[in-house]
């Protein structure tokens, strides 16, 4: 019998805190313990990741740098960007790591479809991005590569990002997951390289004419989540 995960809304969460209730929800589960996801939003911070390099903070102000165990480098949350923790036992899913990524971004691609919005993936680049000069366009990328070519290095040509991914896996069983941008403040962007990439735009669905509250895009995105999530 297939079980959809179930998402939860946990409102305006302290970052550190949250890291560690994912831990401990991690650490004690078992066999039998459901699979969730939640969706939540964070005061101002940066977050490092497990491997992250302190190049990448540009100029430090009043925003806390906290050091997380994901993977990647560093980004910001804050309030207007739905984040989704999506805790899943993969062994139990039937899937890798690769492909929980996968499913993760495949979400957010419908999440922005559902809002009329093109999503993009990246290849070397985990997260999503858009067109920010035409966004609702559905034309491939001019820097695709093609069947069977693998880029040396992410090519962000007219491509702005508006969703990060970073995860973690003990146990066989994952954690952290995505953050949607959907009505922020962008300027602390500017004070990092985001997510390792020197000049990396950022963006979010408002500066792209998508005028949505934080409620919609996380009902969409849990729902969205839930469903590419199952087994």
């Amino acid at each position: 019998m297939q079980i959809v995960p179930t998402y939860i809304y946990r409102g305006r969460l302290d970052y550190a805190s949250c890291l560690k209730n994912m831990q401990d929800f991690t650490a004690a589960r078992d066999d039998h313990t459901p699979d969730e996801i939640w969706l939540c939003e964070h005061a101002p911070v940066f977050t490092q990741g497990q491997a992250g390099k302190a190049e990448h903070l540009l100029s430090m102000n009043d925003i806390p740098l906290v050091a997380s165990n994901r993977g990647g480098q560093i980004t910001y949350h804050g309030p207007g960007q739905v984040v989704a923790y999506a805790l899943i036992d993969l062994k139990r899913a039937g899937y890798f790591v690769k492909e929980y990524v996968y499913r993760i971004e495949g979400a957010v691609l419908k999440t922005l479809a559902h809002f009329g919005v093109t999503g993009h993936r990246v290849a070397g680049a985990p997260g999503i991005y858009v067109r920010p000069d035409a966004p609702f366009e559905h034309a491939r990328l001019p820097s695709r590569p093609q069947h069977g070519q693998q880029p040396t290095a992410p090519d962000f040509t007219g491509l702005a990002k508006i969703a990060a991914l970073g995860v973690k896996v003990s146990r066989h069983c994952a954690y952290h997951g995505v953050a949607l941008n959907v009505h922020m403040d962008l300027s602390p962007f500017s004070l990092i390289n985001p997510c390792g990439y020197a000049g990396l735009a950022t963006t979010d669905l408002f500066t792209i004419g998508v005028d949505v509250s934080w409620q919609q895009a996380a009902d969409v995105l849990g729902s969205k989540l839930a469903t590419s999530l199952m087994p």
